[in-house]
């Protein structure tokens, strides 16, 4: 099986790659957002640049950053009516005797409180394991990010350390909570 066609379902979730096809749920998901809800919460985004053909040239994006063992995308779908709820990405950092990556999730905001974020990562880093054979998953989160870092730690990533000064962001390098899990 080619690592871009991993797809898998939980009970009430179905994860897969973006299609073509998937153009106007994602958008319309994108579009149906609430204000921010915190810091890290973008909310309402302007989603006039993307279209059909922007999606398109996106996906295509997704197929080859998968193909060459750079970063996997899945978006996360409600298994009832398909309806777009968020994206979960692995990006690779080191392969040979490492085999390591780092996962980014997000779900839109309309859809928090639900439980689909801890469901949705929770399958994930069984893909993550499993199909696209990594041994070693972190999140790098900011500290006062504490959503991120309690869903990371109800789906069995354990802390690690603060990564002083890790990240570029909001106009000056910033700290980041390392939490990981090991295949078993």
């Amino acid at each position: 099986m080619n690592k871009f066609d991993c797809i898998s379902e939980t009970e009430r979730l179905v994860l897969r790659p973006l299609k073509v096809d998937d153009f106007k749920n994602w958008l319309s998901e994108f579009e149906n957002r609430l204000p921010s809800q915190h810091r890290y919460d973008q909310g309402k985004i302007d989603m006039s640049e993307c279209t059909e053909e922007w999606f398109t040239n996106l996906v295509e994006k997704h197929q080859e950053l998968a193909l060459n063992d750079m970063v996997y995308v899945f978006g996360v779908f409600r298994k009832e009516d398909g309806t777009h709820i968020g994206m979960i990405d692995f990006s690779t950092l080191e392969r040979n005797d490492f085999q390591w990556g780092r996962i980014g999730y997000t779900i839109h905001n309309q859809y928090w409180k639900k439980g689909y974020g801890k469901e949705a990562v929770k399958e994930a880093l069984i893909m993550a394991f499993k199909d696209l054979n990594f041994h070693r998953i972190e999140a790098h989160i900011n500290v006062d990010n504490t959503p991120s870092y309690n869903l990371a730690e109800s789906v069995g990533m354990e802390f690690e350390c603060t990564r002083k000064g890790f990240i570029f962001e909001f106009g000056e390098w910033t700290d980041n909570l390392v939490y990981y899990i090991n295949s078993k």
